[in-house]
């Protein structure tokens, strides 16, 4: 414990981060001034996104939110950017926060039902593979129209929920047991750590295959990332455009992604193939008819409610009827007044998944403007445009995937799309050869960016879930059973786009 006042501030900066890390972003606070009056401000706009991408790639140490935030306002100190900027930028992408803030603080209140479906699918198909492709293709379908963070979440739940029971089973417990550490071993009776470490494969794999599910949907609509929205907002495209445009590209990586995990749980390679133990399935399957039998009619009448604004929902993206943050905020009146949510409390848990990755996008937006002040993606943006036409696309997309693997995919969508509309903006390019850079963009941050935890905000709330450490789900397992997949959906992602738009 510290000591001293001095110790005390030491102590208190960034928290629980490692001392390296904050001796880091102290020393990148204290030599950014330096560098703009050295060197001037292009030369400390660059070691600022150089900055800022470290600490996504560290989000693991600290939430980006805090180190991002401090240089963002550094950069505003120093003058590399301007308030009155910061809000252009927000002002033009507020249909992003719009969607962030209310369309998963929607799809929060429709948990229960979204929890019925994986755990019916679940427990009521035997065959892993087929299994794997359920998982798979209802995550892909579900972020089409929601939010692949919710999704990723509720995948999550049921694993936790289904990894506890068991785990009470194996340590000579009832499920109903109320008070049990699931993470750790010590009370596992010796019979079932074979079949509870089968269990863990068999779960590991299942979550992959979801999380790679989000990814595959979310690239074709745009709500199914926060950056589809914004790059639809800038090119102009409506919900079935923006589908129509994606389409020669994200149908062909749906359909090589659902072969790839139909292929990986046959083949068991990289870690899939996992199968699920019969003593665990036999658990499982009467903790769920208990479960179902408890269901109340007020339970049943509110699983109707929320798959009723769930339909209002795809009808109301699909015809464009108000804008998505709009549609989200209905589907949270409409759920919480018919299902007796009536307290702010209740209500005020469905933000906190929402808010810090909101406001960690308007620090995205500050760095923009730092961006946009300083010109300093023109002379990229100016190279890549100068490549003969038919090569543009095909070098956008490498550009954003390779980026998007070490750094966040919206921060990379928002960069790229902004300098491609100055372009377009300046009569460089023309609207058709736009509209096909902004389907590269998408598609390039989309999905090479799965190789790594740091590209999807989806793969990062995996790794730093409940679940990850209660099945050894580490970094690097994530790394090697997304290679595939990377492979995959990368290189006919970037064949359909050289080829295809």
């Amino acid at each position: 414990m510290p000591n001293t006042v001095i110790s005390g501030f030491t102590h208190n900066f960034l928290g629980k981060a490692p001392v390296w890390y904050k001796q880091v972003i102290l020393l990148f606070l204290v030599a950014n001034p330096i560098v703009m009056w050295t060197l001037g401000p292009g030369t400390a706009g660059w070691l600022l996104i150089a900055e800022f991408i470290f600490t996504l790639a560290m989000a693991l140490k600290c939430y980006p939110l805090l180190p991002g935030g401090l240089l963002a306002v550094e950069a505003l100190l120093i003058g590399l950017t301007t308030p009155d900027a910061v809000y252009l930028e927000v002002l033009t992408n507020f249909p992003v926060i719009l969607l962030l803030m209310f369309m998963v603080a929607g799809i929060y209140f429709m948990k229960e039902l979204l929890l019925v479906t994986f755990t019916q699918i679940l427990v009521g198909v035997r065959s892993k593979s087929a299994l794997s492709l359920l998982f798979c293709s209802a995550a892909a379908l579900l972020s089409a129209f929601l939010d692949a963070l919710t999704v990723t979440a509720v995948i999550i739940s049921v694993a936790v929920g289904f990894y506890a029971v068991y785990h009470k089973v194996a340590s000579g417990k009832g499920y109903q047991h109320k008070d049990h550490n699931a993470g750790s071993d010590d009370e596992v009776i010796e019979l079932h750590r074979e079949d509870l470490e089968n269990f863990r494969a068999f779960l590991r794999s299942l979550l992959m295959h979801g999380a790679i599910g989000t990814a595959l949907g979310g690239v074709a609509t745009m709500v199914g990332e926060p950056q589809n929205l914004l790059i639809a907002k800038v090119v102009g495209w409506d919900f079935a455009g923006f589908f129509l445009h994606m389409a020669p590209v994200s149908l062909p990586v749906l359909a090589a992604g659902l072969f790839t995990c139909w292929a990986l749980e046959k083949l068991r390679w990289f870690g899939y193939g996992g199968r699920l133990p019969k003593p665990v399935r036999q658990v499982l399957e009467e903790f769920a008819e208990n479960e179902r039998t408890k269901r109340t009619k007020a339970d049943q009448a509110a699983l109707w409610v929320q798959a009723f604004a769930a339909a209002i929902l795809v009808v109301g993206l699909a015809f464009h009827l108000a804008e998505v943050g709009l549609i989200g905020l209905l589907v949270i009146i409409l759920i919480t007044s018919f299902t007796g949510v009536t307290d702010e409390h209740q209500i005020g848990k469905a933000f906190q998944e929402s808010l810090p990755f909101t406001s960690l996008l308007v620090v995205f937006f500050a760095v923009v403007a730092v961006i946009h002040e300083q010109h300093l993606f023109k002379p990229i943006i100016d190279y890549v445009l100068s490549l003969p036409e038919a090569r543009q696309p095909g070098m956008f997309f490498i550009a954003n995937g390779v980026l998007s693997m070490i750094s966040d995919n919206v921060f990379v969508a928002t960069v790229y799309i902004s300098e491609v509309k100055q372009a377009l903006d300046a009569g460089a390019i023309s609207y058709e050869h736009f509209q096909k850079l902004a389907v590269a963009i998408n598609t390039g941050t989309n999905l090479p960016s799965v190789a790594t935890p740091n590209g999807q905000a989806a793969f990062l709330f995996l790794l730093t879930s409940a679940i990850a450490p209660l099945v050894r789900l580490s970094y690097g397992k994530m790394v090697v059973m997304a290679f595939p997949y990377m492979l995959v959906m990368g290189g006919v992602g970037l064949y359909m786009v050289i080829n295809h738009i």
